[in-house]
């Protein structure tokens, strides 16, 4: 039934139905229920359908997102979908992972009117979810085989996205990776209550599908050298995103039982893909954890542990609520799980002899603000208190690895971050080497890795373009009748 739009004003706005905490804290599936069909489309239908749609300005990708609400909400399904997908290469992981309450809902008109906005990501994944439902999500078919081939290192969000775009206008396409599937953060370092592994397998089989070559366990530098990279493509991509974890800072840092967020997750993911013989020492069960930071990591660290029989789960974090990097929505779903956040307080040292027994913390209050703006937290003196702790989890961000040293090639420049140094045309240092992502841009969040890596494809068609060939090495290719 088509609906007309501006129902704020009757409507109320509504996310799909959470499984309760007691279910889902038993296991890794998605925490929310299918949005139901007519519930969608309502909330579709509050759509203010703004003249200045800030929702669009603030999504990295400036997706098309008054529109595909208007599409939805008047029945038009499919129309909503590709034009979802004209500017996301997988809007329906976006539609889980994204902080929308950071981004497009929490600058969307309605919610600054504060008649509530928009649910968004909600909307999206439905709309994603009914596509393949329908069959109407299908591999890609370019219009035309082109000789050049692109060689893209790291499978991750930012490598794919680049793929699914390069092998859409014809390019060989080959992604490796070093981990043994397809998928960097999105299969190991997110957990399955947020996005599911069948979700990202799903568009990675489709890739596949679409011709692009997809070598897991695969290392630049080890396995393969960088210099028989280049020889082989006639362009490269860098997507390797940033994995070296920052570790504690205080005394007893080094103790057992103290683990990067990383690690950790890793690990977690391993067990819910089915894997075995994985480090027990990175099972939380019937432990008294901390986690330490205050990010979306953290809310994933300390989520997993409840997941896994945790007997505490606390996350210690040096600022209040307010100022906390993490998305305000995952917060209060750790909540609902049963973590507890011990705010404006910071690790002072770790307890314990061989083994963490427990986190001496200290009170903090908030400052001046610093360079960056944030009021800076300041130690309260004799303020200090102790949690118990047999799990400790170090969750305070990523640092790029030594991207030259790795693949052995030193002319590869890099900022003083360590972050990859690249052009206006996100070209580095060496003719025809490309970079996007993390590893350009620092940690950052999935929708920005997809944007870098739709855009370094653009750059790296460009500068193909751009070079002599001998066009009698393209072909035509006839798209199959199911694709015309």
């Amino acid at each position: 039934m088509a609906r007309k739009m501006l129902q704020f004003t009757r409507l109320d706005p509504c996310q799909p139905a959470k499984r309760p905490a007691a279910e889902r804290r038993g296991d890794f599936g998605e925490i929310s229920r299918a949005f139901e069909p007519e519930r969608a489309a309502d909330q579709a239908s509050r759509c203010e359908q703004c003249g200045i749609p800030f929702c669009q300005i603030r999504c990295p990708l400036g997706n098309n997102i008054p529109d595909w609400l208007m599409l939805s909400a008047t029945g038009r399904m499919e129309e909503a979908y590709q034009m979802a997908a004209s500017t996301n290469s997988f809007p329906e992981i976006c539609g889980r992972i994204c902080p929308q309450d950071r981004l497009c809902e929490g600058h969307c008109v309605l919610e600054q009117s504060r008649h509530g906005g928009v649910t968004i990501g909600a909307i999206e994944k439905h709309i994603t979810e009914t596509a393949f439902a329908e069959g109407w999500v299908e591999p890609v078919v370019p219009p035309r085989e082109l000789a050049a081939s692109v060689g893209i290192v790291g499978g991750g969000p930012g490598g794919l996205a680049a793929a699914e775009a390069l092998r859409r206008i014809g390019y060989q396409v080959t992604v490796y990776d070093r981990h043994d599937r397809m998928g960097g953060l999105l299969i190991y370092g997110i957990p399955g209550f947020k996005l599911e592994k069948s979700v990202v397998e799903r568009r990675t089989k489709l890739l596949a599908q679409g011709g692009v070559t997809l070598v897991a366990g695969t290392e630049i530098g080890r396995d393969l050298s960088f210099a028989d990279l280049r020889e082989r493509h006639d362009a490269v991509l860098i997507a390797t995103g940033v994995y070296r974890a920052r570790g504690l800072d205080c005394e007893g840092a080094k103790l057992a039982g103290i683990h990067a967020a990383l690690d950790y997750l890793i690990r977690s993911n391993r067990a819910d893909l089915g894997d075995t013989g994985l480090d027990p020492a990175l099972d939380a069960k019937g432990k008294n954890v901390v986690v330490i930071g205050g990010g979306d990591t953290a809310m994933d660290c300390v989520r997993t542990a409840i997941r896994q029989g945790a007997r505490s789960v606390k996350c210690l974090y040096r600022r209040d609520r307010a100022n906390m990097p993490g998305s305000q929505r995952e917060v209060a779903h750790a909540e609902e799980e049963g973590v507890e956040f011990v705010w404006m307080a910071a690790p002072e040292m770790v307890l314990g002899e061989t083994k963490v027994t427990a986190v001496r913390a200290h009170r903090m209050h908030l400052g001046m603000p610093d360079s960056s703006g944030r009021r800076s937290p300041q130690v309260i003196e004799g303020s200090g208190f102790d949690l118990p702790a047999d799990m400790v989890i170090s969750a305070l961000g990523f640092e790029p690895e030594d991207v030259p040293a790795l693949f052995g090639e030193p002319r590869l420049e890099t900022t003083r971050w360590g972050t990859l140094t690249v052009d206006d045309r996100l070209m580095t240092s060496l003719d025809g080497v490309f970079a996007a992502g993390d590893i350009v841009r620092g940690a950052s969040l999935v929708v920005w890795a997809i944007k870098d890596g739709r855009d370094a494809a653009a750059a790296i068609d460009s500068h193909i373009k751009a070079k002599p060939r001998d066009k009698t090495k393209d072909k035509v290719k006839t798209k199959p009748k199911a694709a015309q």
